[in-house]
């Protein structure tokens, strides 16, 4: 059995998160979209803890699903903390995960983090001043069978190998602890192949999450099993993530890296990106204000591989790129994704089929029965890559463009001329 997996999400009570993310919203979400397994986010925080247990009854061992619903999305115990504390000479700021079997070991963790002294009421996403090393030993401390994962390791603020703050090595963050650290998640600006060019991350799975603040961002990013329906269970989740055999964890669903908001270095407020060649010939200096560029992930990454490009280490988990299937409706039609006209057509669609079954598998000539013949051709670019994409940097996502100008007036109408409304 095939399952999509996104882990990695937040409640309504993270920080500039939407109110929406209520339980019976997500899994209303997670069905729409096809994601079989999602995580609840958050379990940390008092309040979304009751909430969830309240609203999810166990129907897999370490699995949850809403009580007396037809969801067929199943819930993981997850959340997300930000360990903010000094080490050597700078102060780190790196955001893990963490993943529980049940509530009784969530509970556990959450005891170990207070008596530490964090402030679990204040976010969804808490921070503390707990250092990574110490992070791994509560967990652990709780329950042998939960985990810690670090979160979008390589963004510039709060990745593990973040330029801003983070470390150089999993080592030299969670020390004699880093023998419990057996994945990362790559983040939107990353993919696997970019972090196939590091040696050192051989041996660690390459997981890919949504992060999503608001219900409409649920897999943007995800990873695919290969599950035996009589075995699914937390256990038999993180063992597939653990071994990493490309016949069980079948592939990653990746946001295009250029389209995350720290791909490339640059400027924000100057309006101005540039790759790691151009940072390195500018001094890391932005040409507009004078001042020091962020550095984004690619240059970071170049700065850790050790490797060329295009190598793909023995038995790697393979990955597909796919854009949303909102932000592919709203570059076919030239407006916003978040107009009502996008809304309308994505509803039309995924009442049909799962969005993950159109973005993957459903052929075009379905698609196109589904919808219409352009956006049919705009999935299918998309699935073969034949996409544009302007690069993200210092908090500004990129721009992804599947139909440029005179190429999208021969291949089909213009959007006016669609009919679709």
């Amino acid at each position: 059995m095939r399952i999509i997996a996104d882990l990695q999400i937040h409640s309504r009570y993270s920080r500039a998160c939407s109110q929406d993310l209520i339980p019976k919203n997500i899994a209303a979400w997670a069905d729409r979209k096809g994601i079989g397994i999602v995580g609840t986010g958050d379990f940390t925080h008092p309040k979304w803890n009751r909430e969830l247990q309240d609203a999810l009854e166990e129907a897999k061992p370490g699995l949850y699903r809403l009580r007396g619903k037809s969801a067929r999305a199943y819930f993981m115990l997850t959340g997300e903390v930000s360990n903010i504390y000094k080490q050597g000479d700078k102060v780190r700021r790196v955001h893990n995960m963490i993943f529980a079997p049940d509530f009784a070991a969530a509970d556990r963790i959450i005891a170990g983090l207070e008596k530490r002294g964090a402030n679990l009421k204040s976010d969804g996403r808490p921070i503390m001043g707990i250092h990574c090393d110490d992070l791994v030993k509560i967990v652990k401390q709780a329950d042998g069978r939960a985990e810690v994962i670090p979160a979008h390791a390589w963004t510039p603020h709060f990745g593990l190998f973040g330029s801003l703050s983070g470390f150089d090595s999993i080592q030299e963050a969670f020390l004699d602890q880093a023998k419990y650290i057996f994945a990362i998640e790559t983040g939107l600006s990353s993919d696997p192949k970019m972090n196939w060019q590091i040696s050192m991350l051989d041996s660690i799975s390459l997981i890919s999450n949504s992060d999503a603040h608001s219900l409409r961002k649920l897999g943007r990013e995800a990873n695919v099993f290969e599950v035996d329906p009589e075995k699914l269970s937390y256990d038999e989740i993180i063992r597939i993530i653990r071994n990493k055999d490309p016949k069980e964890f079948l592939f990653t669903i990746e946001f295009y890296p250029e389209e995350g908001k720290y791909h490339l270095d640059g400027h924000r407020d100057c309006k101005f990106s540039c790759t790691p060649e151009q940072t390195e010939k500018n001094g890391g200096i932005c040409p507009v204000c004078g001042k020091k560029l962020l550095v984004g992930v690619l240059s970071r990454v170049s700065n850790l591989a050790d490797r060329q490009w295009g190598f793909m280490p023995p038995r790697a988990v393979p990955f597909k790129n796919a854009i949303p299937l909102e932000e592919i409706i709203a570059d076919t039609l030239e407006v916003g994704a978040g107009s009502k006209k996008v809304q309308a057509l994505y509803q039309k669609l995924t009442d049909q089929e799962p969005e993950f079954e159109i973005l993957l598998d459903v052929p075009q000539e379905e698609i196109e029965k589904l919808g219409n013949p352009e956006i049919a051709a705009a999935v299918i670019r998309v699935r073969e890559g034949s996409v544009r994409v302007e690069g993200g940097y210092d908090g500004v996502f990129g721009k992804i463009h599947i139909f440029d100008g005179s190429e999208r007036d021969k291949i089909f109408r213009k959007p006016k001329q669609m009919g679709l409304f």
